[in-house]
């Protein structure tokens, strides 16, 4: 076992943020239904009073403004005393390509994607406790370089690579890091896709397959397995097999 198994969410404070569409929210109705006590949060508070369940902490933020996430954090100390779990899903996405490089996107892109939730590690590091700890939703654009994926799927990576540097520091405390690493979840984001999507999930059976993977002990949680296992696999050929193979099947 890698790290903590959490089967159990009956009471169990857990913290989520970019909870308002997509995965967030879907999980949000997981949790709930598991008998989670949920803090959300998400720039929109509109959205956010939208959610169910409707006892659950609210608290909008800017997960790319460390001050808001300070703010919402000390509110949520507050209510709770406490958080067991705290879960990153906030993220944007905007296919790109060389010929459309956009340097003001890439950079709010990785603003959201990676720089978020490393001022989300910095505000909450010294609550996390024994048992519980901390979750980064990434995506498999992390595994390596893919086409339109420009502006995206550094910051996926980059996410990956701090969940696994943190990992070292935190499990000898028994604190959990994960990293979940979805296939195509059909949210406002992939919407944007002009491509065929295989295996495409809807946010609520990628919630399930989320809040399922907690309770295995490993460090990744990717789903579905029948996407992602290949994916892995690409991912370790060498350069020379890789990018072929991933024109081939993109059409990229």
């Amino acid at each position: 076992m890698i790290n903590p198994k959490i089967t159990d969410w009956q009471g169990r404070r857990v913290w989520l943020i970019g909870a308002s569409s997509g995965i967030g929210a879907a999980l949000a109705s997981e949790l709930a239904g598991r008998g989670a006590r949920l803090a959300l949060s998400a720039r929109r508070a509109d959205k956010l009073a939208a959610l169910e369940p409707k006892n659950a902490l609210r608290l909008p933020c800017d997960a790319t403004d460390g001050s808001h996430l300070v703010a919402a954090r000390a509110a949520l100390l507050a209510a709770w005393g406490g958080v067991d779990l705290v879960v990153y899903l906030a993220g944007d996405y905007v296919p790109m390509r060389a010929e459309q490089f956009d340097l003001a996107t890439a950079e709010r892109l990785l603003a959201v994607n990676y720089l978020g939730a490393l001022r989300l590690t910095a505000t909450v590091l010294a609550d996390l406790p024994a048992g519980g700890g901390i979750a980064f939703v990434a995506s498999v654009a992390g595994y390596g370089g893919l086409p339109k994926a420009l502006a995206y799927g550094p910051g996926k990576a980059a996410l990956i690579h701090l969940a696994e540097c943190l990992y070292f520091d935190l499990s000898p405390r028994r604190i959990g890091v994960w990293v979940i690493n979805p296939g195509f979840v059909a949210t406002p984001l992939t919407a944007k896709n002009d491509f065929k999507m295989p295996a495409l999930m809807t946010p609520e059976r990628a919630a399930s397959a989320l809040a399922d993977g907690f309770a295995t002990g490993g460090f990744e949680i990717h789903f579905p397995k029948r996407f992602t296992r290949w994916l892995k696999l690409a991912s370790l050929l060498p350069y020379r097999w890789y990018f072929p193979l991933v024109r081939l099947i993109s059409g990229g």
